[in-house]
Formats: C-alpha cells, sequence, structure tokens
C-alpha cells in the first residue's frame, strides 16, 4: 500500500517526545522533521529494546506488509505515523526519517511510544473490546496490576527524575488510595515494565458500584487514566469488573 505524501510546512521541534496512552486506544505518532519538499518520503522505523534489530514499518512512504500490524498502521499526510487499537505489545521506540533521493535529510525523530495497561486477578469468565473488558470474579481478594510498558533504552528512572512520570491508585474523587488501610498498594518494575503498580484488597458488598481508577501524569499533567468499577453480576456471590479506558493526549518533549 502506497501512502501519497502531501506538501507540507517544515516543523522545528524537538528530536525526541514521549507520548502515553492506554491499551485499547488509538494514537498519532508526530514526525517534527516534516521536509517542505513534495519529492520528500518518510521511514518509520520501530525497536523495543536498545540491544536488538530494528523493523521498518514504513519505508520511503510505503507501508511494510510483512509486519504483524500492517493493518493498524497509517501515515498521515505530515508524516505522523497512526495505530490503531494499540496494544502493551506496541510500546517502544519510534524513529521518523526523512529522505529526498534516497538520502536523508535532517536529524532522527525519535518518539518513545509508553503503554499503560492493567490487568486483574483472579479471574474466571472474560470478555473485552477495544475500549472495554468485563471479567467476573468471587467475592474475596483482588489484586489490580497497574503496568507501564516502556522503551528498555531509557533509564526508568529517568522518567520519574526527568520527566516527572507517576502513576497512582485513586478513588473516584481522587483521593490517592495509599492513604486508606483497607488497600495493600505496591510499586516494583521489571525489564519490560518501567512502573508496575498493584492494588489488593478484599471485596465488601458496598464495593458495588464503587470505583478505583489508576492514573498517569505526566509533568503534573493527567496523560491517560483507567477505571475500575465494581459490579454486582446476578446473585452476590458473583461480581464483575469493567474497565472504562478515557485519556487525555499530550505530547511533551524530552
Amino acid at each position: 500500500m502506497i501512502t501519497d505524501i502531501y506538501c507540507v510546512s517544515g516543523i522545528s521541534g524537538v528530536d525526541h517526545d514521549h507520548v502515553f496512552i492506554s491499551s485499547g486506544e488509538n494514537v498519532s505518532l508526530p514526525c517534527n522533521n516534516t521536509l517542505s519538499d513534495c519529492k520528500s518520503k518518510t521511514t518509520w522505523i520501530y525497536n523495543r529494546f536498545s540491544h536488538s534489530g530494528a523493523v521498518e514499518l514504513i519505508k520511503l512512504g510505503i507501508k511494510k506488509n510483512d509486519t504483524e500490524r500492517h493493518e493498524r498502521l497509517s501515515l498521515e499526510s505530515n508524516s505522523s505515523l497512526n495505530i490503531k487499537n494499540v496494544t502493551e505489545e506496541d510500546y517502544g521506540l519510534y524513529t521518523c526519517r526523512q529522505y529526498v533521493n534516497d538520502t536523508q535529510q535532517g536529524p532522527d525523530v525519535n518518539v518513545s511510544l509508553n503503554v499503560l495497561h492493567v490487568s486483574v486477578s483472579p479471574s474466571s469468565s472474560s470478555s473485552s473490546s477495544s475500549s472495554s473488558s468485563q471479567t467476573e470474579i468471587s467475592p474475596g481478594s483482588v489484586t489490580l496490576s497497574c503496568q507501564l510498558y516502556s522503551y528498555t533504552g531509557f533509564s526508568c528512572d529517568d522518567l520519574v527524575s526527568s520527566e516527572g512520570v507517576e502513576l497512582l491508585w485513586v478513588n473516584q474523587t481522587g483521593v490517592d488510595l495509599k492513604t486508606d488501610s483497607r488497600y495493600q498498594i505496591l510499586s516494583s518494575s521489571d525489564q519490560y515494565r518501567c512502573f508496575i503498580i498493584t492494588l489488593t484488597t478484599t471485596l465488601l458488598n458496598e464495593d458495588n458500584n464503587r470505583e478505583w481508577r489508576c492514573q498517569l501524569t505526566h509533568r503534573n499533567q493527567l496523560q491517560t487514566s483507567v477505571r475500575y468499577t465494581v459490579k454486582y453480576s446476578g446473585e452476590k456471590t458473583l461480581f464483575s469488573d469493567r474497565f472504562v479506558k478515557t485519556f487525555t493526549h499530550w505530547l511533551y518533549s524530552s
């Protein structure tokens, strides 16, 4: 599939962006070195690990069809890369390059895509769509795990110290749940996820319709959040949970 390249004005900007999104949402990754020359063509390259080889998603304006997610990708006239129905597998470093007559023009533009994802345990039956999922669980202890998948080529500490990224579990009024003794909240990280913040509690009758929310802020601005609402399903011996993913899409330079 060939994507048309239109004449657009040059954009002067930074050479690295951080983008934060919840899984299931659509995202547009900016290319801040777009050229005004109509003959320019765009290449987008993807890399998840700093030690592994890169994969070309778009080459000189032509979408590569041999990638697993090619159907979810598209190229905009301003050279932005669109990704539909983002999954936690889409996190990583995306690099935009501009070419004229097969010669690269200007520097690389790097965009780090960070994906927020929530899982629940224990769970039995479930159904999901791009924007929500439902799971029936038995009464008792439940653990919600909020995870931020980030490119491993950068230090997770830098996301905290330099970018001011923070994950919190809050109630429906925005109060940090760490202040409530009925919730056990633990933070950790691993090779693939810069942040993992788990909330463990015992479900009570009065938890019906109660909302808990995992929210991600970047430089004190809300970027994306995932809400968890307890719902009784039929008899009170069953509960269901519903994830409603809402996000505010902001682009910040590093």
